[in-house]
Parts: C-alpha cells; sequence; structure tokens
C-alpha cells in the first residue's frame, strides 16, 4: 500500500476526540491531523512521539493532515487500522500470504448483520472467511498483542468465524501487526477476557490463525514476514 503523497514529519502534542491530534511541524507550524484508529492506542501516542503525516488537496476533507505512523528508537508503528485491509488486499492479489485460494471477494454479509472482511474460493474446496485484525499494542520486547481495549465486535467475529467453520466452511483470522519489532502474537486476556475466551474457542472449533508483520517506509506499508502466534496462559 502505497501512501498518496510525500510524508512529512512532525512531533505529537496530543491526541484528543480519539480522531484529532495536535502536532507541531518541523517548520514550527502547528496543525490538527486526522487519526484513523478508533482505538485507546495503548503503549503509543505520547506527547513528544516522532510521527508522520500525510497530506492532501482534497476539497472534500477537512483535514489537510492524516497521521500515519509512529518513529521511536526501536520501531516504526503504524497507527491506521483502515490501512490494514488494504494491505491484506494487496498481499491476497499477489499471493503472499500462506492460504489455498484461486480469487477473493472483499466485505461480503455473514453471520447476525457481519460483513467479513474476505471471502476465499477456490474450485472444489470449501469457502474460507478471513477476518483482519490491526495489531499495534506491545508490552513486552518481541511480543504484540491484541487487543488493545475491550471489543465486544471482536469477540462476536471469533463466534461468527467458529460458526462458519462448523457450517463446514473454513475460516481464518489474521492478525496483521503494523508494527516493525514483533516476533510473536499474543491475545490479551487481561484487557479483553471475553475476547480471550471467544479466541480460544475459534481456535477449539477450526478456526485458523495467521499472524504477519508489516515493512513500514515513508514510500507505504506492505505485508512482512509470518510471526509466531505465542503459546502462553494469557493468549490462546
Amino acid at each position: 500500500m502505497k501512501f498518496e503523497s510525500a510524508l512529512i514529519r512532525g512531533t505529537l502534542t496530543r491526541r484528543y476526540k480519539r480522531f484529532l491530534a495536535d502536532v507541531t511541524l518541523e517548520d514550527g507550524s502547528e496543525i490538527t491531523a486526522h487519526i484513523a484508529n478508533p482505538g485507546s492506542m495503548l503503549g503509543m501516542a505520547f506527547p513528544g512521539d516522532k510521527i508522520w503525516l500525510e497530506t492532501n488537496d482534497d476539497p472534500k476533507r477537512k483535514l489537510k493532515y492524516s497521521w500515519k505512523f509512529i518513529e521511536t528508537s526501536t520501531t516504526l508503528i503504524g497507527v491506521d487500522t483502515s490501512a490494514a485491509n488494504r494491505i491484506v488486499k494487496e498481499a491476497l492479489q499477489s499471493h503472499k500470504i500462506d492460504l489455498n485460494y484461486d480469487s477473493f471477494k472483499s466485505e461480503v454479509k455473514y453471520g447476525e448483520n457481519s460483513r467479513v472482511d474476505f471471502l476465499l474460493s477456490k474450485k472444489n474446496m470449501p469457502d474460507t472467511y478471513l477476518e483482519v485484525k490491526s495489531v499495534t499494542l506491545s508490552r513486552k520486547p518481541g511480543l504484540a498483542e491484541f487487543p488493545d481495549s475491550k471489543t465486544i465486535r471482536g469477540a462476536k467475529h471469533m463466534e461468527e468465524l467458529a460458526n462458519m467453520v462448523s457450517q463446514g466452511y473454513q475460516a481464518t483470522v489474521l492478525f496483521l501487526v503494523q508494527r516493525t519489532d514483533a516476533l510473536q502474537v499474543s491475545v490479551a486476556g487481561d484487557i479483553d477476557l471475553n475476547y480471550q475466551r471467544a479466541f480460544s474457542l475459534a481456535v477449539v472449533a477450526g478456526v485458523q490463525v495467521l499472524c504477519y508483520d508489516c515493512i513500514i517506509s515513508n514510500e507505504g506499508i506492505t505485508l512482512g514476514k509470518r510471526l509466531d502466534l505465542a503459546n502462553t496462559s494469557n493468549s490462546v
């Protein structure tokens, strides 16, 4: 996924109202940027963080800056959760994800008033329902965690994936880690025990789990290498 315009660097002053951030640019000017991230952004978004912004000239958009990623001394962290599906879609188009399929569709209705991120198809094989989760939290070196706040919707997705398996289909949840320092992925049960339970039951039911990190640069964000799912008492 390439950025639409060249990024500029700034310093975070504060994040507020979930979707807004005040930023000081390198020329000293102060601007307000949009954040495409409804989550808690736990462990990130600290005042003084060095961040990268994309500009736009669309007259229909109220804010001319969009916050794309954070630069720390040890890692880069993508903050745009809406980018996850675009990154995965490009990877599916180039067959870079370890799944068996010939074609796929996006945003297909299923379950109870839900849409699965991708429906993968292959001749003479059951369809695969693929749900993507953007992961940014890390509280231990090398370990990325999901979720970073309670997610009733996320637990519902796991239950619905398990239900599709019971109907004879295949189902996979893909944890896309938008940071460059992760080696493993874990479920943060201390943050959302309900999600952890739904996840564990889904895995027992036959839902598969894939974890990948991202390659992040000023040019864009693309799918990186496959990661391990941590096998700890706090995860599965």
